[in-house]
């Protein structure tokens, strides 16, 4: 949005290192707890336990791990659009609305900022792999396949929204 012939500057948000560092330690945890399994235990239920969190968080803890050392902004809001470290670089005109979606899991809930689009396929034709590869679990869950998670943002979602509003004053937040 051009302010008296000034262009507004980028709203930039750091990844919420502290918050990830944590994620860090807690995949980490699991993975010392799946290898436990492998070991201690001798039960086929036990070993199959073991075996696949050590695979899984291991595989969590190598991608937040990559997040951590990468160093790049979490999310960058600027007059043309908004650019995502995992989600990658959306025009205005590609979303149709925003919106704050909750998912509840067992005893918490994750928040997340859902990119309502206007031709998903199209996005979906060239989202990185990892999003690609959950876009159908997504829309089994109801979700759209372009979904921010907040706890990596220094910020609760409804000051992103406000930015993305300032940026994009015409843009539809979905309540």
């Amino acid at each position: 949005m051009i302010r008296k012939g000034v262009p507004l500057p980028p709203t930039v948000y750091p990844l919420a290192k502290g918050r990830v560092w944590a994620m860090l330690a807690g995949s980490l945890l699991f993975v010392t707890l799946g290898t436990v399994l492998l070991v201690a235990h001798s039960t086929v239920r036990m070993t199959v336990a073991g075996g696949l969190a050590v695979v899984f968080f291991g595989f969590c803890s190598v991608l937040i791990g990559r997040r951590l050392l990468r160093g790049r902004p979490e999310l960058v809001l600027d007059d043309a659009g908004l650019e995502h470290v995992t989600l990658g670089r959306f025009g205005w005109d590609e979303i149709a609305a925003v919106r704050i979606r909750e998912q509840r899991v067992r005893h918490t809930t994750q928040r997340f900022i859902e990119l309502v689009l206007r031709a998903p396929d199209a996005y979906l034709a060239r989202a990185p792999r990892l999003v690609r590869r959950t876009a159908s679990v997504n829309a089994r869950l109801g979700f759209g396949p372009a979904n921010m998670a907040t706890n990596t943002l220094p910020v609760p979602p409804e000051e992103v929204l406000d930015a993305m509003r300032r940026h994009c004053p015409g843009l539809v937040v979905q309540r």
